[in-house]
């Protein structure tokens, strides 16, 4: 579970966020949504440990990550797994080398050890048989899922995602939020996504907070972001006129029940 309590962070003069409470917790995939500005990306950076906040708190089960000791943010580091906006594949190593880095680089694993695990995850994301195929060979949602077998190969308790969908085609989309909500489910891992993608929110949102100018505007679940009357996240989430008769349709079932 992540705990975040009154969280503050600026640059300079510039306030980015100011003042965000949130709970994310183990088996439930939390999408962090708002418009560009808003602090997303600041947020989920705070919350990997990319930048210190000035105020407030950021707990991993119980543990404030600015308290931690050297060994225990190693430690804590190997419990994070990352999916960047871009993939940030290394171009010029194979798909198994690209898996196998965060092992070699935190386990003193034997190659053996180390190849079983690769293979073991590279088969939960239907990616078996590509271990030495490189980054260029491959399409963008098959380089997407090897950042999603490189984000749990060391069986992370955190699993952070940027914009896992950026640049792929909606069918494509659809595959890898199905894929990171059943690793989610499947390993209870506490799971939090950036992300502008409106299908996403409609499909695994089981927590969705929406920021505004660096505050949490609202939070619920997929199902509460067609009734409410946030004005800030109806014109977001509904500015597509799709979006707006989906919500007009789900209204009207429910007002006739």
């Amino acid at each position: 579970m992540i705990e975040v309590d009154n969280l503050h962070k600026g640059f300079g003069e510039v306030k980015v966020l100011k003042g965000i409470t949130a709970t994310f917790l183990p088996g439930e995939t939390s999408l962090i949504i708002g418009e560009s500005g808003s602090g997303k990306t600041v947020f989920i950076k705070s919350l990997i440990g990319l930048h210190t906040p000035e105020e407030g708190t950021i707990s991993f089960d119980g543990r404030i990550n600015t308290k931690f000791t050297e060994n225990e943010k190693q430690q804590w580091r190997q419990e994070i797994g990352m999916v960047f906006q871009g993939s940030a594949l290394f171009d010029s190593q194979t798909v198994e080398e690209n898996v196998m880095f965060p092992l070699k680089m935190f386990t003193d694993q034997s190659q053996a050890e180390m190849l079983e695990r690769v293979n073991f995850v590279l088969n939960r994301v239907n990616l078996e048989n590509s271990n030495k195929k490189l980054p260029a060979e491959l399409s963008g949602g098959m380089q997407k899922r090897v950042a999603i077998a490189r984000a749990i190969v060391m069986n992370p308790k955190y699993l952070f995602c940027d914009e896992p969908n950026s640049g792929l085609d909606p069918r494509t989309a659809i595959v890898i939020d199905n894929l990171i909500q059943e690793i989610t489910d499947e390993y209870k891992i506490t799971t939090v996504i950036n992300t502008h993608d409106m299908n996403s929110v409609m499909e695994i949102g089981e927590k969705i907070i929406f920021l505004k100018e660096g505050q949490k505007a609202w939070e619920g679940t997929s199902e509460d972001i067609f009734k409410t009357d946030n004005e800030a996240v109806v014109d977001f989430v509904y500015s597509s006129n799709l979006f707006k008769k989906v919500r007009e349709a789900y209204l009207n079932e429910k007002k006739y029940k």
